[in-house]
């Protein structure tokens, strides 16, 4: 499925996060929105502080992505971020 410019995020994401999304791998954390900027599309993601802050270090020095930006604010309608787990266990 591709991603809607009208929606700024691709719905098969959301979708699929929701179905297997099993929360923050650190719940005594907060949640931050991550912003994530890619070939003109902005895709939102609710993550943990940690897995936020290491997700923008690892984009400072991998260049995936065009921006990165992180937010305060509601999170509990964003899909987590895709193997945040991963973030967090490094």
């Amino acid at each position: 499925m591709q991603p809607d410019p009208k929606l700024n995020y691709c719905p098969a994401e959301i979708s699929s996060n929701h179905q297997h999304a099993s929360g923050s791998p650190l719940p005594d954390e907060p949640d931050v929105h991550l912003i994530v900027r890619m070939r003109g599309y902005h895709l939102h993601y609710a993550a943990c502080l940690t897995a936020a802050l290491v997700f923008v270090q690892d984009e400072g020095i991998h260049r995936r992505t065009d921006a990165v930006s992180v937010a305060s604010g509601r999170t509990d309608r964003l899909p987590r971020l895709r193997c945040e787990r991963l973030y967090v266990e490094r």
